[in-house]
């Protein structure tokens, strides 16, 4: 089971995830609407390029625009949550050395005390934002059944991580429910919102480049971001 799982399961998901998020991005630029969404993408490139990387440098940095800096609480907990999210599995060590065993190849690894802390710390910023959902009525009234399973899906992965490596119980079943828990992670992101590991940036360089040219960025205004 676990050769599978490691193996061609593995490479399937990889392959999903990889091949369906270019699919989404291609589907992004295609469906911009030429006419309504009326950026000179070709004409006064440079304001175009300057825009878009204040966009994506204002919102990808913690209190970078107007918008983070309203709620700093939240502001915190939601760059800890998708720090930890990109960051614990990218250079986890038994990742790495799975990585150099299947494929000859690794990353700059963390220490296991460190990926401890940031998988309890990603944990601890998806129960906050799960409260965040719950409490402020403005975010509660656009949250569904939905929303929470994508949650949900998202830090399975991380507390059967956390459970197998510390071998609470039953190391061989956590083992297993935490590979496929980040293999479903992997498959479900191309085709739902979890898609916004891409699309964000997409979107961040649309709406730059048409601040940049469009909205007062020839002029040397300032964004309302």
């Amino acid at each position: 089971m676990y050769e599978f799982l490691t193996g061609p399961a593995a490479i399937a998901a990889s392959g999903i995830f990889f091949i369906g998020l270019i699919v989404r991005v291609i589907f992004y630029i295609r469906g911009l609407h030429w006419q309504m969404d009326r950026v000179t993408y070709t004409v006064n490139v440079s304001y175009g390029i300057k825009g878009a990387l204040r966009s994506v440098i204002a919102w990808i940095f913690p209190f970078g625009s107007v918008g983070w800096r309203a709620k700093p609480g939240i502001t915190f907990m939601f760059f800890i949550f998708h720090f930890g999210l990109l960051f614990t599995p990218l250079f986890l060590q038994a990742h790495n050395f799975l990585l150099k065993e299947r494929w000859g190849f690794s990353l700059w690894t963390i220490s296991d005390p460190a990926a401890d802390l940031l998988t309890i710390l990603t944990l601890v910023a998806a129960f906050f934002l799960v409260l965040r959902r719950i409490a402020l009525a403005e975010v509660r009234i656009l949250t569904s059944v939905y929303d929470y399973v994508l949650l949900a899906v998202t830090v399975a992965p991380f507390l059967t991580g956390l459970l197998a490596f510390h071998q609470v119980w039953n190391y061989h079943f956590w083992l297993m429910a935490h590979i496929i828990c980040g293999e479903i992670m992997l498959i479900c992101i191309p085709f739902t919102k979890l898609s916004h590991i891409v699309l964000f940036f997409c979107s961040r360089v649309q709406l730059g480049m048409d601040f940049g040219i469009k909205r007062g960025g020839m002029k040397g205004k300032g964004f309302a971001w």
